[in-house]
């Protein structure tokens, strides 16, 4: 058998669609929406996305009840309950309306559905939408004028629904047909899942750039790092390129969002939460740093 060498160049397969690497697209997008406010970023991709695609755009409009009845005075419970349910609808029926607006004057197929939910339960009406999708949009999650809810709703769609999510940052450019994509790989599972659900954007940009930051001297992929991966896609039609960096910075975060702006990249790839969702929220992790630093469109798979 031989054994490919770092040096070597892995041919793509052709880009024609006759052949057999046959390029896959998305058929099935969703938007959750929380708040108007931060609506504009997702709303724009997955109808550029949608049209770009000949895909069917969905946005959840949902009006989110963040009060906590218990600890209201007593009596005051059941005034409190229909109080927040009639401003959680206003609010939802805002949402939607906004939606349609924006999804009525795109090229793209679309529908729009809204409804009211505690806090507490908005992974499972979440969850429920998500596992019949194949790719959510989502707002960025942390930053000004995001609220509670956004994280919650992220890792239900990644965790319950086992759906692949892109982020939106405000003020992103949609990636109907990217030029340069950053796959972040650390050979773990989480890694290889995005990489496989991204295929469909990979398989459409100008370049896809590997990055391995460290590598392990005593790994299986040791001698060759990223080498298996490249040669994956590149039967797919991928265009790839290696790039091993040294972690000159404090996290590895930090050396990927660097990376993103050298590069000038349009997306970055990754695997979500390697570790515990507890052990990050109290430690920190690439995950959540790379969703509190992104200002490129951040799409992730668990």
């Amino acid at each position: 058998m031989q054994l490919l060498r770092c040096d070597q160049t892995v041919e793509p397969c052709p880009r024609d669609l006759s052949s057999k690497c046959e390029i896959m697209a998305y058929k099935s997008l969703l938007t959750v929406l929380t708040d108007i406010r931060n609506a504009a970023a997702p709303l724009a991709h997955v109808t550029e996305l949608a049209a770009a695609w000949d895909a069917h755009a969905e946005a959840l409009c949902l009006g989110v009840d963040r009060s906590q009845v218990g600890y209201y005075y007593a009596g005051a419970n059941a005034m409190v309950v229909q109080e927040s349910l009639t401003r959680t609808q206003t609010e939802a029926e805002e949402i939607q309306a906004h939606a349609e607006d924006v999804l009525g004057r795109s090229d793209a197929r679309w529908s729009v559905g809204h409804g009211v939910c505690q806090l507490v339960d908005i992974a499972r009406h979440v969850a429920y939408r998500a596992r019949f999708s194949d790719l959510v949009l989502l707002p960025k999650p942390y930053g000004d004028g995001c609220g509670v809810e956004l994280e919650a709703v992220v890792e239900a769609a990644l965790f319950d629904s086992r759906a692949a999510v892109l982020i939106t940052p405000p003020d992103s450019t949609p990636v109907t047909a990217p030029g340069t994509v950053l796959l972040a790989w650390n050979e773990s599972d989480e890694a290889i899942v995005a990489a496989r659900r991204a295929l469909p954007l990979l398989q459409t940009a100008q370049n896809v750039r590997i990055v391995v930051v460290d590598p392990s001297p005593h790994g299986p992929e040791r001698s060759d790092p990223g080498g298996m991966l490249s040669q994956m896609l590149a039967r797919h039609g991928v265009k790839c390129e290696i790039d091993v960096l040294s972690k000159t910075l404090p996290r590895v975060s930090d050396v990927l969002v660097r990376h993103c702006i050298d590069s000038d990249a349009d997306l970055l790839v990754m695997g979500a939460y390697g570790r515990s969702r507890l052990r990050e929220a109290i430690l920190g992790g690439s995950t959540r740093s790379m969703l509190e630093m992104a200002t490129i469109p951040v799409f992730m798979a668990h």
